[in-house]
């Protein structure tokens, strides 16, 4: 009876707005790096901003381009952006490159979880392994030589699918499973979970043909349930002769079921199938291969309106549904989000996986129950007791009674859940950054759920799987975004996360070599012409004189202490003066230029080496000193 469907889609983030320039200057960093590039100025910095700011923005294409070009530099890249390449590639249908590229991504983590993934394809089942045992199993009473499955809760009862026997005269034969069609029973349960005699559903909503996969309301008065498109007496067929599945409601009218009705959303072209209720009971999810759908069967979820009519069916997204199966929907009394899938890792056939959809429709972490609820069978149909002491699952495992039986399960521990609390600063300032974006994604780079950082920085992610690795992505206009991967164990995270402004507000005495982060113009030893490095840096200073020619700047060039003084300040004077000639050679008017060399005379650390010419300072610290400046004098 399990019938499916799904595409996969990626959510899109909307292009950032561009803040419009003012009476002050305001530099968009991204921006002039790409002017940059079209000007022929590269660097593995300029790179990977690019291609960041289009992944970032979903631009696959564009980040492609960069990606590539960044790995073409044949200089030593941080490994992610190998992973990201790969990434942008599958979109664009370029597997062969994109297999490539994760390979380099393993070689470089060889630790890390998505490298193992890669590496040997079944590391998964140790995350599979820890979230295992939680529950106890057992075959229940009911089941019998024939396929029972399903269950939902109605009062004191639960309701199922069987294709059982019952000796009826004229009972059909289903030609697919050689079973008779299955028919909706219910059973009364204890306390503990314990099944008595089943009975057949009283009422219209047995038929000649399929019933399965129920759900009813509180207070056990609606239900909705699957059946095989046969109404009135009437079979239903698509375009290829084939009964499908649909969903239909009926009433409790005194002593039995009253007359059933069919969902308006249901299609002889499509199934739709095995229904659920939220907590609140005004939204109905289900399983179909509606058109829009992302594989074998999606998950859907539809409003029920005060008036008893239905929205339009809307799919939960890729998060939730692969190019395999999704089905079997469930939400528990506490509002946890369970379902049966055979695309998310697992242990083989469909296993049960749980999450939490929150009210704006994001999707946490998803996780796959474990052993013993899955197993390399079919495992399907969890549902839990009002109460939560027990509940039930359905699988056609081994050593079952029949094709499919009920197994009574006990919950025996919570699973491992955790919290990621963190704080977003504006790098340099130190100051907490307001009214930006903090997404996690799983290990996969699916987006679980995105919130916005409260008035002081702070962010949380509550009720995060343990064992797992996660990225959190960090975005807000006129910021850079950025990404960093953690992993939860046994204990919660506490993270820091400094972000960069991209769009400045400069004014007159500010430096734009703090801007563009340039510590240093190199120069080979006992020289002052322009190399090609430093002609990188010095574009970034070019694009912005283009852009606001009124702007004046006043060129400083220091060297740190060692050799003689007056030989740094002739150096220094030097240097200075080819950076003016070089920036007028690109087409910047003299006047607007000022070049001094200060030598060692302004030495930003304790690393003196007068009189003796000699310091003990690292190469590191005599290199802070080693900068050049670009003062604004004039806007």
């Amino acid at each position: 009876m399990v019938q499916s469907c799904v595409i996969f889609s990626q959510k899109r983030i909307e292009q950032k707005a561009e803040k419009a320039y003012e009476k002050l200057a305001y530099v968009n960093a991204i921006k002039t790096y790409e002017r940059l590039v079209s000007k022929g100025y590269v660097s593995v910095e300029i790179l990977e901003k690019l291609a960041d700011s289009y992944y970032f923005k979903a631009d696959y294409e564009k980040a492609a381009q960069y990606y590539s070009r960044l790995i073409d530099l044949n200089q030593e890249v941080y490994p992610e952006y190998y992973y990201r390449y790969a990434l942008t590639l599958k979109t664009l249908g370029n597997y062969k490159k994109a297999d490539e590229m994760m390979v380099f991504f393993a070689d470089k983590r060889k630790q890390e979880t998505r490298a193992l993934l890669i590496q040997q394809g079944k590391e998964y089942l140790k995350t599979i392994e820890k979230n295992s045992g939680f529950y106890s199993i057992e075959n229940t009473e009911i089941n019998t030589k024939y396929a029972d499955f399903g269950g939902a809760f109605l009062e004191n009862k639960l309701v199922f699918a069987s294709a059982r026997d019952t000796g009826s005269i004229g009972k059909r034969v289903h030609s697919w499973t050689g079973e008779h069609f299955t028919e909706l029973y219910e059973s009364e349960w204890d306390e503990e979970g314990k099944l008595h005699t089943p009975t057949k559903c009283a009422g219209s909503i047995n038929s000649k043909f399929n019933e399965s996969s129920l759900v009813a309301t509180r207070d056990g008065k609606t239900i909705y349930f699957t059946r095989n498109n046969y109404n009135d007496g009437k079979k239903g067929k698509d375009s290829l002769h084939s009964t499908l599945l649909k969903i239909y409601k009926s009433t409790w009218q005194e002593n039995h079921w009253g007359k059933c009705t069919e969902l308006p959303f249901n299609s002889n072209q499509y199934s739709v199938a095995h229904p659920a209720l939220s907590v609140d009971e005004k939204t109905l999810y289900f399983a179909s291969n509606m058109p829009g759908s992302y594989g074998q069967s999606d998950l859907y979820k539809v409003s029920i309106n005060d008036d008893g009519s239905y929205g339009t069916p809307i799919n939960l997204g890729p998060t939730i549904n692969t190019e395999g199966r999704e089905t079997f929907p469930y939400i528990s009394t506490d509002g946890f989000f369970y379902f049966a899938s055979d695309g998310h890792p697992g242990l083989g056939g469909l296993d049960v996986f749980q999450t939490k959809i929150a009210s704006d429709g994001t999707i946490q972490k998803i996780i796959n129950l474990g052993t013993p609820i899955n197993s390399p069978f079919d495992d399907f149909a969890f549902v839990m007791a009002p109460n939560k002491h027990f509940g039930f699952v359905s699988s056609n495992r081994s050593g079952g009674k029949g094709n499919d039986d009920i197994y009574r399960i006990k919950p025996i521990n919570k699973i491992c859940t955790q919290s990621i609390r963190g704080l977003v600063l504006t790098k340099g300032t130190e100051v907490p950054s307001t009214s930006i974006m903090v997404g996690l994604y799983d290990n996969e780079h699916r987006l679980i759920k995105t919130i916005t950082a409260d008035s002081k920085g702070n962010f949380v992610f509550d009720e995060v799987a343990c064992h797992a690795d996660y990225a959190i992505r960090v975005e807000g206009k006129d910021f850079e975004t950025k990404e960093e991967a953690i992993r939860v164990e046994d204990e919660g995270i506490e993270k820091q996360i400094q972000i960069n402004e991209t769009i400045q507000v400069l004014k007159v005495g500010d430096d734009l070599s703090k801007v563009f982060n340039i510590k240093n113009i190199y120069f080979d030893l006992d020289r002052f012409e322009i190399r090609p490095d430093a002609a990188v840096e010095l574009a970034k200073i070019l694009d912005v004189l283009e852009a606001y020619p009124h702007m004046s700047l006043a060129i400083r060039s220091h060297t740190d202490c060692r050799n003689r003084a007056t030989y740094n300040l002739i150096l220094s004077e030097n240097r200075a003066k080819a950076t003016l000639e070089w920036l007028v050679s690109k087409g910047i008017n003299a006047s607007r230029l000022t070049a001094k060399g200060f030598g060692e005379t302004q030495l930003i650390n304790a690393c003196a080496c007068e009189p003796i010419n000699d310091s003990n300072c690292t190469e590191a610290q005599h290199q802070a000193n080693r900068r050049s400046e670009f003062l604004i004098t004039k806007l």
